[in-house]
């Protein structure tokens, strides 16, 4: 009788621009699926979807094209202009993004892809924790290109955020990302290699 293989889920987390996607390449060479909560936070504000009735009931119509979908844009204007309203649009949507976060974890290595790993919960699902950090000036430039935005808006996104001490007093593991990429990716797999060593003991 063969013991059944053990699962292990690796939340990654991080600021905005911080480069977590080339983490999230890394670990799917390793073999893991990757859960980008992101694209779920997508899936969970559709059009009919009670995550989109849930925002719409928190922030307005205002946040709605005429055709009722989401207006991503004036959301985002409304949502980061103060850390009261960033954490309105978390404790609203993010409930709808766990649920679609348990069932996309069907697989025996999964990475989560989670900017608001903690704020969810979806950490106490983690094996272990690890926060991708970078400097402000390489985070501006990224979310600038990323999002095809100013810099006043790109801005916006940073202040909304969590500090860099959020991530370093709640994570297992922090890694910067700011210059060498192929540096990062390597030092990144070490510690996923750490993770899954220190769980399949």
């Amino acid at each position: 009788m063969t013991d059944k293989p053990t699962r292990i889920i690796i939340g990654l987390t991080g600021p905005t621009g911080s480069g977590k996607s080339t983490a999230s390449k890394a670990a799917a060479e390793l073999g893991f699926k990757v859960i980008d909560c992101d694209i779920l936070a997508r899936r969970a504000v559709e059009k009919g979807s009670g995550g989109l009735a849930a925002l719409t009931k928190a922030f307005g119509t205002a946040i709605l094209n005429q055709d009722g979908t989401l207006n991503r844009k004036k959301l985002a204007e409304i949502a980061f202009a103060s850390k009261e309203n960033t954490e309105l649009l978390n404790k609203t949507l993010l409930p709808y993004i766990v649920i679609l976060v348990k069932q996309e974890a069907d697989s025996d290595k999964v990475l989560l892809d989670a900017p608001t790993l903690f704020e969810s919960g979806i950490d106490k699902m983690c094996d272990g924790t690890v926060a991708v950090l970078a400097d402000e000036e390489t985070r501006l430039k990224r979310i600038m290109s990323r999002d095809r935005i100013d810099k006043a808006a790109a801005m916006l996104r940073i202040n909304a955020g969590k500090d860099d001490e959020f991530y370093i007093k709640n994570t297992d593991y922090i890694i910067y990302n700011n210059s060498d990429e192929r540096e990062f990716i390597i030092e990144f797999k070490k510690i996923i290699s750490d993770i899954v060593g220190k769980n399949t003991k």
